[in-house]
């Protein structure tokens, strides 16, 4: 959800960049659930061709920026690439927050959509903080 929240709010923006996903822990292959897709679709985004993917350091290696959802997901990609770990942050970080995005995952609906407004709430607020933290202090095109 946060990578089709992040698209949605960068194509309003006008901006232009490279955002994709993947799990620390996933499994490859398997679409984004029913109620994350209906969720997306609500606030405007597709979710229809999400594929899980698991993350791999050659993926890594090609963004500027990596935000996890949860404090052990940014621990565990420190320690197991910790040259990277200058450019792995927590997504509540962006807003000098600690904690975690909860994952609805197997919860109502209604959890997703609370999820999906949280996301939504922290790219916005922090957009400018991501920017910098990029190094694309203007909007990137």
């Amino acid at each position: 959800m946060a990578e089709a929240l992040f698209k949605l709010m960068l194509n309003s923006e006008g901006d232009h960049w490279r955002v994709e996903s993947a799990g620390t822990w996933a499994e490859a292959g398997l679409p984004a659930s029913q109620k994350a897709q209906q969720v997306i679709a609500e606030m405007g985004g597709d979710l229809s061709q999400h594929r899980s993917r698991p993350v791999e350091r050659s993926l890594l290696d090609e963004f500027d920026l990596i935000l996890t959802m949860e404090q052990g997901q940014k621990e565990a990609l420190r320690a197991e690439f910790p040259e990277l770990a200058p450019k792995v942050f927590g997504l509540r970080e962006i807003l000098s927050q600690a904690g975690d995005i909860r994952d609805p995952h197997g919860s109502s609906l209604e959890d997703y959509q609370a999820t999906a407004r949280e996301i939504a709430l922290i790219l916005g607020t922090g957009l400018e903080k991501i920017r910098s933290l990029t190094g694309n202090q203007a909007s990137p095109g």
